[in-house]
């Protein structure tokens, strides 16, 4: 291994630790977040409330020296809230532009879904382009901008649902489950101390561990990750089913494709290997594909959900040797 990916490795690796001080199990989910970070992409995180969604990007924000904001999505929110605007300076006699909290590294867009679709129009620039168009002004945004969605799977009252343009957008779509019984008792015990999880990272406790003009060479070290030309064949073929599986409407698209090969390659680093594996691939499928397939409605009906489906796609398709 090279010393790019040995560095890269190494980064990886005390990321994973300093998040471990705060945010208790989710090993899963911290992955797939650095993967999201060091890919350059987005994340659509879906949980219920109170499973440290918010905690978990603050504390990534803190270890990679990056700024934070959070916005909480309402009904009511315009878009001038979360890119800024003009005002008049009478002082200077001309408009001055106020930034929003779009100005940051971080994103937390809390209840997306809970926005109009203006609203979400205007992130939707932000993440593709990473930059915001304000009375004919172009405003860039920071190179490392990353957006990190927030869902709740059971709560859609007063929600609009997101375009496919959008959700297309997002890498990955990453699931936060309840903690198991063992990491919900590990919590309640530091609950009756001084060591809350929020206490641990409001004490400076978590170290950073990259400077931020690091990331970019960071995420260039990821170009020497091999991927041979039969899992590339068998990326694509994996997305290419998902257009002809007879329970699916509507498949995945090159973007699909372009995600699962990049996530791939981001986890086997992670996995500190300079080359990736049918099980990179395949780990990696269901938080890439699942919110961007639509199943047939008679498949619904009967209770069919995205999941079971990616499994049948990834149980059709030949594994490479």
């Amino acid at each position: 291994m090279n010393t790019e990916l040995d560095h890269l490795k190494e980064v990886l690796t005390r990321a994973r630790s300093e998040v471990a001080k705060v945010i208790i199990g989710q090993s899963d989910v911290v992955d797939q977040c650095l993967i999201v970070i060091f890919t350059g992409h987005h994340a659509l995180v879906e949980g219920v409330p109170g499973i440290a969604k918010t905690l978990l990007v603050r504390t990534l924000a803190r270890i990679l020296s990056c700024e934070f904001a959070r916005i909480q999505f309402t009904p009511d929110l315009m878009p001038s809230d979360i890119t800024g605007t003009n005002v008049f300076n009478l002082q200077r006699n001309e408009f001055t532009f106020l930034k929003g909290p779009l100005f940051t590294t971080f994103l937390l867009a809390d209840e997306i879904n809970r926005a109009p679709a203006k609203t979400q129009s205007a992130l939707l620039q932000a993440m593709q382009e990473r930059q915001v168009s304000v009375d004919r002004d172009t405003h860039e945004l920071s190179p490392h901008f990353t957006v990190f969605a927030t869902q709740n799977p059971v709560e859609y009252e007063g929600t609009y649902p997101l375009p496919e343009a959008q959700k297309d957008r997002f890498m990955l779509k990453i699931s936060m489950t309840w903690p198991d019984r063992d990491d919900e008792l590990t919590l309640a015990r530091r609950m009756l101390g001084q060591d809350t999880p929020e206490a641990t990272l409001a004490s400076g406790a978590v170290a950073s561990v990259i400077r931020l003009e690091e990331l970019s060479a960071l995420r260039r070290a990821l170009d020497r990750v091999v991927v041979r030309d039969e899992l590339l064949a068998y990326i694509v073929d994996l997305v290419r089913r998902t257009r002809t599986h007879e329970s699916i409407l509507v498949g995945g698209g090159p973007r699909a494709v372009q995600a699962l090969l990049l996530a791939s390659r981001a986890s086997a680093a992670i996995q500190a290997r300079d080359f990736v594996t049918p099980d990179d691939v395949r780990s990696l499928a269901t938080p890439v594909l699942e919110h961007r397939l639509i199943l047939r409605p008679e498949y619904e009906v009967e209770g069919l959900t995205v999941r079971e489906v990616i499994q049948n796609v990834i149980q059709g398709v030949a594994v490479p040797r």
